[in-house]
């Protein structure tokens, strides 16, 4: 699998950053994308990345800067959990644990695939700050170790105005649970 895109794709992904980049100001404030756009070109490996985001639905738009690092956010913005994301479980250790009616993959090899992260509870919640997300669906998030050692891990959604994080078996997948990613540029 190429890790690069042609001329072409790379265009077409521009094109449709840019077109959300516009529509949705609120998430990025103060933020121009002529200086988002050059730093993509100077980082085109990274172009890949969110064309993946992009390819499974995420609709990844820029969330922030740091600054000190002089890097651009990404979340992926999509309204509901990504839906080429979605009926997977938390990881390999969990897809390898169930007996019956394995999913297709895990969060956590598709987002080290993409060469992104899950988004974290912290990230979660900054993102809901932003808008309405995840109001039907549910999202897995970075679990801390001392849970999934105990067979746990962590995901989060939205419901009544209210940011709620849960815990399930590892192992376990739903049709309206996929991830959310950030990538940094």
């Amino acid at each position: 699998m190429s890790l690069e895109l042609s001329l072409e794709q790379r265009e077409e992904l521009l094109r449709a950053l840019k077109a959300r980049f516009e529509k949705n100001m609120n998430r990025h404030k103060d933020l121009e994308w002529a200086k988002v756009q050059a730093k993509l070109e100077d980082n085109i490996e990274k172009l890949w990345s969110l064309n993946e985001m992009e390819r499974t639905e995420g609709e990844p738009d820029v969330v922030g800067y740091d600054r000190e690092k002089d890097e651009y956010i990404f979340y992926d913005c999509s309204v509901e959990s990504p839906k080429g994301r979605r009926s997977i479980c938390y990881d390999r250790e969990a897809l390898e644990s169930r007996k019956k009616h394995k999913p297709e993959n895990n969060a956590i090899d598709m987002a080290t695939a993409m060469g992104i992260e899950l988004l974290t509870e912290e990230q979660y919640r900054e993102l809901q700050k932003l808008g309405n997300f995840d109001m039907k669906t549910s999202s897995w998030v970075q679990t801390p170790s001392d849970i999934r050692e105990l067979g746990g891990a962590l995901f989060c959604d939205c419901r009544y105005r209210h940011v709620f994080v849960y815990h399930n078996g590892a192992e376990s997948y739903y049709a309206a649970r996929g991830f959310r990613g950030s990538l940094r540029v």
